[in-house]
């Protein structure tokens, strides 16, 4: 059984022991190869391969923000601030395992709130054909899946799932699956206050 979580729906993870919720992993998942749509699409781009990034906002309690990301090589740590770590880098999507943010659990009393999202890095902003889903996986408990359903945007930037403190005990998750022209929007919608510079990887 998992959880197919809706646009706006927030659910509360579940405590199964009184460390915390031990390791929270966020998986995305896509289809790397657009359908071929033709001979002369492939003039315009219709054929190119799609490298979908994961990352995600991050506010501790002490007030530290950031991101983790394979932009900018910021990759996080997961048992030293800012509990959260990004496993590597996908740049096809041929992957099985896709890519994989991992949360330490056991530390809510440090993380205020995160916001993870999902752009595109190189390839056209055809998010149907990438067909991406999310799923949140943690101990005990059944996975939370977040699908990426609403597709009709040429903006690169989608935000996902945010994560909330709730009483230092568990976090909260709401499906947000919003899309923005890159990072600085959607900073500015989620009140980050983070300063931006051009990145490549």
């Amino acid at each position: 059984m998992a959880i197919n979580l809706q646009k706006g729906q927030k659910v509360s993870l579940k405590k199964k022991s009184q460390t915390g919720l031990g390791e929270i992993l966020v998986n995305l998942n896509w289809n790397s190869k657009p359908a071929k749509q033709g001979f002369l699409s492939s003039f315009f781009g219709g054929n190119q391969g799609i490298d979908l990034d994961l990352g995600c906002l991050f506010e501790l309690k002490d007030g530290s923000k950031g991101t983790v990301q394979a932009l900018g090589n910021a990759f996080g740590f997961l048992n030293q601030p800012p509990y959260i770590m990004l496993d590597g880098d996908d740049r096809t999507g041929a992957a099985a395992a896709g890519e994989n943010l991992r949360i330490n659990g056991n530390k809510i009393g440090d993380i205020k709130r995160i916001l993870v999202y999902t752009f595109i890095y190189e390839g056209v902003a055809n998010w149907q054909q990438a067909d991406a889903i999310v799923t949140i996986q943690y101990p005990g408990a059944e996975d939370i899946i977040v699908k990426m359903d609403a597709y009709n945007s040429n903006n690169k930037m989608c935000g996902l799932a945010l994560f909330e403190n709730e009483g230092d005990q568990t976090f909260s998750v709401e499906k947000i699956v919003q899309f923005y022209p890159g990072h600085k929007n959607l900073d500015q919608a989620f009140h980050w206050g983070l300063k931006w510079t051009y990145g490549r990887k």
